[in-house]
């Protein structure tokens, strides 16, 4: 009888044992479970956003180089920077004073009488203000300077009527004649012996591109 008293004590304590290990293991998983849903929770956010410009947005810029087609030679570097902030969905993705480089892709000197010097300047990358992100554009800015047909004409104009004078003054109406047809000749050779007009921008004039491509910019979250 004591036999079977002890062996049925021990079964139940054996059994409540083994309900109490199951009760702490379910404990243990539910925690676990927790704490895994508490990490998963707690991933750090995203530390940028991603803005694209999009293609056919407009730069102004503001010379740091001076452009001179007199002077500049073709792979000349130029540099600029931003004068206003580029915008996208009422973000400011790239500051006012973002760094604008290029180089001079093509130039031509004015030469004599008809020639018109020329320029242009491709802009390659702009680097984002305040920040360590640059990006890669294709945008370009081209100008030739205006002819100078008005200005010739003047100038044989003055010569032809000074001569004239002095032509009246030494030989009355026939010296006018051909006083003027000198002076004329005179004026004539000062404008073919000037240079025509060259494309010239000081450091700090302004310059609008268009963007070819779209830019993809990666801004700071807030």
């Amino acid at each position: 009888m004591k036999n079977h008293t002890l062996r049925d004590v021990a079964v139940a304590v054996l059994v409540l044992l083994g309900a109490a290990c199951a009760t702490q293991a379910d404990t243990d998983t539910t925690a676990g479970k927790d704490l895994s849903l508490a990490k998963s929770d707690n991933k750090p956010a995203a530390k940028f956003r991603e803005y694209t410009v999009p293609a056919g947005t407009t730069l102004s810029l503001t010379l740091v180089t001076a452009l001179d087609s007199g002077s500049n030679k073709v792979e000349d570097a130029v540099n600029a920077t931003l004068a206003d902030a580029v915008s996208v969905d009422g973000v400011e993705v790239l500051p006012a004073g973002s760094s604008v480089n290029g180089i001079v892709s093509a130039v031509k000197d004015s030469g004599k009488v008809k020639g018109l010097g020329s320029i242009t300047v491709q802009f390659t990358r702009v680097s984002a203000a305040g920040r360590d992100d640059h990006y890669d554009i294709d945008a370009s800015y081209s100008e030739t300077a205006n002819a100078s047909k008005g200005d010739d004409a003047k100038k044989i104009g003055i010569g032809a009527g000074a001569g004239a004078v002095v032509g009246a003054v030494l030989g009355g109406k026939s010296g006018a004649a051909k006083g003027g047809a000198i002076g004329a000749g005179a004026g004539t050779g000062v404008v073919l012996a000037t240079k025509g007009k060259q494309v010239e921008h000081a450091a700090g004039a302004m310059l609008h591109v268009t963007l070819k491509n779209s830019v993809t910019v990666k801004v700071p979250a807030r």
